[in-house]
């Protein structure tokens, strides 16, 4: 009996014993299971602190804003036709041809890119961009034949840009005809206008337009019209106003250049050259700003540096009209060979322009008026003036008919260009002086006088080469007598 019990409590026992060592193995599992969780709590609750601390607003109840992506800053410029980085416009342009490889009927992003290739196309003066503009743009008509105002739009500014003003406002006329309201509409037949001489047609538009919208980029055009009226102070403040309220680095820089043009024109140096500077600055690409630097600093007679300015804007955006400034500062030189080298160029750069379906009659005229065959300028500017008689080419017809012999009738395109009556009334040095130079070989020498010493008080220093010919010709002329 008693061995039986002894052998009943060996049994017990020996199951507590077993039962303590299964819990003694269970335990620490727990305990590493207890542990882990405690330890991954920790981790996400120090992501999630993480996380608030890096999105916390600088303001409180005040959501911080995303990072737009790389393409929404040239996407936002174009649709209100400001300019746009170069950068952003490669992102933009990138970005929509990614998305209509997916989407090919997307009708906005078509005439998106072709914006943006016509926008591109005027930053670096790359013909090659038009056609491609142009492709684009016809494809989003194709895709949406009524009420296209984006892709209508983008085609008047591809004309405006081609210099064909005919056409261009034949685009935004179509663009009003579909939405009368659309703002962005109105500066593209401003030019349209402007280019064909309609200088009222410009003006009851502006109004319209300033009826319909203000910002930075209504007051830089605005500036322009006041400028062709002859208004100098109000198109400075007005641009001084736009370059304050723009938007971008590359906004600002824009009408900055243009207040540095302005500036030019009416022979302020050194405010010129502040607006040129500052616009390099806050848009290195900016390279008319380059190009109106080297003007002032050859003005200046800061020579080696008005030398590199203008190749810096030349190399990165070939403009014809860059090649005639350095080619005639050159000449003024005395370098002949080196001004010959830009006067091939010029031509070159005509050449690929033309092939991108750009008109640069009116510059390849001026050209040859002064440094080639002015009898075949007159026949180009001829032409010119009857496809689209701005003020710019009724200057260049009459001076390249004086160099052609033709002075009569050279004085009549003159007059145009200089005569209020006919919108003549921006007030240009270089329009001043082929007037009174124009006169004196007529012998008309009270108004030669007359007009010689306006083109200089206008603007003292308006070309290297043309400056010192001014000055000898009021030499020539003298005081006027008694009589």
């Amino acid at each position: 009996m008693n061995t039986v019990m002894e052998t009943e409590e060996t049994r017990k026992k020996q199951e507590r014993d077993q039962g303590r060592k299964r819990a003694g193995r269970r335990g620490p599992r727990r305990r590493s299971r207890l542990l882990a969780g405690v330890v991954i709590g920790s981790l996400v609750g120090c992501l999630f602190v993480a996380g608030v601390l890096v999105l916390r607003p600088d303001r409180p109840n005040r959501p911080q804003r995303p990072a737009p992506r790389p393409a929404v800053p040239a996407m936002t410029a174009v649709a209100n036709g400001v300019p746009a980085a170069l950068d952003d416009l490669e992102a933009l342009i990138g970005d929509r041809e990614a998305r209509l490889r997916a989407r090919p009927a997307d009708a906005r992003s078509w005439a998106v890119l072709g914006a943006a290739y016509v926008q591109q196309g005027r930053r670096t003066a790359d013909a090659t961009n038009y056609p491609k503009a142009e492709q684009a743009l016809r494809m989003s008509l194709k895709v949406r034949p009524r009420g296209n105002v984006d892709a209508l739009n983008g085609m008047a500014a591809l004309a405006n840009a081609r210099r064909d003003f005919r056409t261009a406002r034949k685009w935004a006329q179509d663009a009003l005809k579909a939405d009368p309201k659309r703002w962005t509409t109105y500066p593209q037949l401003i030019d349209a206008y402007t280019g064909l001489g309609d200088y009222k047609a410009s003006r009851r538009t502006l109004e319209r337009l300033q009826e319909l919208h203000s910002g930075p980029a209504v007051m830089a055009r605005a500036a322009g019209v006041y400028w062709d009226r002859g208004w100098r102070e109000d198109a400075a403040a007005t641009l001084s106003d736009a370059a304050a309220a723009a938007a971008s680095p590359a906004e600002r820089a824009a009408w900055l250049e243009r207040a540095g043009q302005l500036a030019w024109e009416r022979g302020d140096l050194k405010v010129a050259l502040r607006y040129f500077e500052e616009a390099v600055r806050l848009d290195p690409d900016q390279r008319a700003a380059q190009a109106g630097q080297g003007r002032v600093l050859a003005a200046l007679g800061r020579t080696a540096q008005a030398l590199s300015a203008y190749r810096v804007a030349l190399d990165k955006q070939p403009s014809p009209g860059y090649a005639l400034e350095l080619g005639e500062l050159y000449e003024s030189l005395g370098l002949q060979e080196a001004a010959g080298v830009q006067f091939e160029r010029l031509r070159s750069q005509v050449h690929s322009a033309a092939e991108g379906g750009v008109d640069e009659e009116l510059m390849l005229g001026r050209f040859e008026a002064d440094h080639g065959d002015p009898e075949a300028a007159v026949e180009r500017l001829r032409a010119e003036w009857r496809r689209q008689p701005g003020l710019a080419v009724a200057d260049a017809l009459g001076w390249a008919l004086h160099r052609a012999g033709e002075h009569e009738e050279a004085l009549w395109f003159a007059e145009r260009a200089t005569n209020r009556e006919h919108g003549g009334e921006v007030r240009s040095a270089l329009y001043s002086y082929h007037r009174g130079m124009i006169e004196k070989e007529l012998g008309l020498d009270g108004p030669a006088r007359r007009h010689l010493r306006e083109a200089l008080r206008i603007n003292p220093y308006f070309s290297p080469l043309h400056v010192p010919v001014a000055e000898a010709a009021l030499g020539e002329l003298g005081e006027p007598d008694d009589a």
